[in-house]
């Protein structure tokens, strides 16, 4: 299929992105396809080598060792609020196990992720995330939020995520 030179640069310019629009790809029988960001398909490799690297070790193999090797590689803000989620997860719902997931520190019973964190640098971000999944115990009423911003961390931030964890590990 032949492109005008408008869509040519236009196609150009999205592969020489920095991550944050969809590439264009051409298909075997020559359309194109707006497919993933680069960060979308860095994120389903990460995923999964943590499944290959699970299925390497079994099911009740500790992961909590990943878990902090990934939390050390991530930037000084990051890296400080990913240490203190962990130690507040392990205090407050020790019922939850450590692992990765999309190559971020998750929190899982019986191998469903119940909380994650995200750091605000791999999503380019202007700040990280504390996620709930639908395993979370966090149900109020008809309305309640699945996420939580975090720019620093004090003692009543703390003592807020401390009872969300409660919640949320039931």
């Amino acid at each position: 299929m032949c492109h005008p030179e408008w869509a040519k640069a236009r196609i150009a310019a999205q592969r020489q992105s920095n991550g944050t629009e969809r590439g264009t790809t051409m298909t075997a029988n020559g359309t194109s396809y707006d497919g993933f960001t680069e960060d979308e398909r860095a994120a389903m490799k990460e995923h999964a080598k943590e499944m290959k690297a699970s299925a390497r070790r079994g099911a009740k193999a500790d992961t909590e060792p990943d878990v902090l090797a990934k939390i050390a590689e991530m930037e000084d803000a990051d890296r400080v609020l990913a240490e203190r989620v962990h130690a507040l997860v392990k205090e407050n719902a020790p019922g939850l196990t450590a692992k990765l997931w999309y190559g971020m520190p998750a929190y899982a019973r019986n191998g469903k992720v119940v909380c994650h964190f995200q750091s605000a640098a791999k999503f380019k971000s202007r700040y990280a995330t504390l996620g709930f999944s639908d395993q979370a115990a966090l149900d109020e009423d008809t309305l309640w939020p699945t996420s939580y911003a975090l720019t620093t961390l004090t003692p009543a931030t703390e003592e807020r995520i401390a009872a969300l964890l409660k919640q949320a590990a039931g």
